[in-house]
């Protein structure tokens, strides 16, 4: 035997029995009490979270409702609500592990569809197995895929969206650049170049794209038919991690999940951080006069009031829905 091919077989074999182990998920961290710093003509100080909603499958990519919410649930296939009172049911059921959720016109329901890419092997197998392309699409009126590849790839584990006026959709992913525009008319578009992105939003004028790239936010200027130019650095998250959901307030601040909620102004200065009580991915304003923001948070307790965990090797999917009162409204012309 060669040394080469010593060294191959060596490296295969290694390479086999790094598969083969059970991956590490890590459980969330409990609950912790957080104290409110005021953030002028944003939140006071002092300002209370309320729990309204855990479970032991994910509440991910929340957008405001009829003044609760809705929330994607990818292991149950389920689009859930919160209405105003803070009452849960199951909205929609024909989803394929949904991931997030957006609102378009005339009240479409879109999403990004994970179908069964759940690295918990919670879908009924491992990723690897996963024969589903993941895509986006609409639920209402009826079940319609929207994008499923890019120039004849797939789109790996699809992470957010958001839906303009036109009925266009923009979403990000875990590949490439990772951020996409879908036309109404269905055409499909890569946008940005070197975007490690996850959250995405658009301005209140829908002139200007958000999207998350790590510790820094990302604009770009929207064109008429939807494509984008200049992109730039628009801001900092100087409190830390990589960003995740975001939400837009009338005033055009920028709402962005990582280590807490932090806070940017519309010209893309840091303001300060809505600690929560725990590790949160999304954001949304809903509730009376879009005053109240939501957080979708990691982590739950179970019936008997103790934190949900998982064995080892299995995501612990299990989430929890705060809410806060603000000063801030959300955007009224747009459900995200």
């Amino acid at each position: 035997m060669s040394s080469t091919t010593g060294f191959l077989l060596a490296s295969l074999l290694s390479f086999g029995q790094l598969v083969a182990q059970p991956r590490n998920f890590p459980q969330p961290p409990p609950p912790k009490d957080v104290t409110i710093t005021a953030i002028p003509g944003v939140i006071e100080a002092g300002a209370k979270w309320t729990l309204v909603w855990q479970g032991n499958e994910n509440a991910d990519g929340i957008v405001g409702f009829d003044g609760g919410l809705l929330f994607a649930q990818e292991q149950t296939n389920h689009i859930n609500k919160l209405d105003k009172h803070d009452k849960f049911s199951v909205y929609l059921s024909n989803g394929h592990g949904p991931g997030a959720v957006a609102i378009g016109p005339k009240g479409r329901i879109l999403v990004v569809e994970r179908t069964c890419t759940d690295p918990g092997g919670h879908m009924g197998g491992k990723p690897e197995e996963c024969k589903e392309p993941t895509d986006i699409a609409a639920l209402t009126p009826m079940r319609k895929v929207l994008a499923d590849g890019f120039e004849g790839k797939g789109l790996g584990r699809v992470n957010d969206l958001v839906a303009d006026k036109k009925g266009g959709v923009y979403f990000t992913t875990n590949t490439g650049s990772g951020v996409f525009y879908v036309s109404p008319s269905g055409q499909i578009s890569g946008i940005g170049e070197k975007i490690r992105s996850n959250g995405i939003n658009l301005s209140p004028d829908e002139k200007t794209l958000y999207v998350t790239n790590g510790p820094v936010i990302m604009a770009f200027d929207v064109q008429p038919d939807g494509s984008v130019k200049n992109q730039r650095e628009f801001g900092k998250l100087e409190g830390g991690g990589n960003g995740d959901g975001m939400a837009i307030d009338a005033s055009g601040r920028i709402f962005d999940t990582a280590n807490g909620i932090q806070v940017l102004s519309p010209e893309g200065k840091y303001l300060g951080m809505i600690p929560t009580p725990r590790t949160v991915i999304s954001v949304a304003f809903s509730g009376p006069g879009k005053k109240t923001l939501y957080a979708a948070c990691l982590g739950a307790l179970d019936a008997s009031g103790q934190e949900i965990k998982t064995p080892a090797g299995v995501r612990n999917t299990a989430m929890s829905i705060y809410k806060i009162q603000m000063l801030a409204q959300g955007f009224k012309g747009r459900a995200k």
